[in-house]
């Protein structure tokens, strides 16, 4: 997993819950890195695992929380690290629609091995479209809070829902509509 991801979340964990919190739950895991992180390294997912649990166990504030509060930190932190990524469409569900093709091929080009998830488009309408997410992170409300932020941006209503297609979510099928 790429450094970045790690840095941006211990930015937000500092911004929200302090310095402190970041040290207690650097103290509490098991860490490899022992919690030095650079943007462009490369680190074992297990230790955000960890990381995101012990937030958790400290604030009691559920993963699936924490995770869409990070969403949309990541997102604006990777839409200002990276404009051009996003700075040339025009509606979101375009955005959304080339996520495999334009989006991870570019993210590949910045950071060669990044271990992106998968997004397939399984149908598109310019009001609706159906999504299928496969990661084995299972870090598929990390991607419902990416998506959401998508729109956001673009000033856009819309609705997602989505049914795991397995329990431990590394697939998932996302339903995306326009309001």
């Amino acid at each position: 997993m790429k450094g970045i991801i790690f840095t941006e979340f211990l930015d937000l964990v500092e911004e929200k819950f302090g310095l402190g919190m970041v040290d207690k739950i650097i103290n509490q895991s098991n860490l490899e890195s022992e919690g030095a992180y650079t943007s462009v390294g490369t680190y074992e997912f297990s230790e955000m695992l960890q990381l995101i649990t012990h937030l958790s166990e400290n604030t009691d504030i559920s993963i699936d929380d924490l995770l869409m509060v990070y969403s949309e930190h990541l997102f604006k932190a990777l839409v200002k690290a990276h404009p051009n990524l996003v700075e040339h469409y025009k509606d979101p569900m375009k955005l959304l629609a080339s996520i495999e093709n334009h989006i991870h091929v570019e993210v590949q080009k910045i950071y060669p091995d990044a271990q992106l998830p998968t997004f397939e488009l399984e149908e598109q309408t310019d009001q609706h479209m159906v999504l299928v997410y496969k990661s084995d992170k299972g870090l598929y409300v990390l991607g419902k809070g990416l998506m959401l932020e998508t729109f956001k941006l673009f000033k856009v209503p819309v609705e997602i829902n989505y049914e795991k297609l397995n329990a431990e979510g590394t697939e998932v099928r996302f339903f995306i509509t326009k309001k």
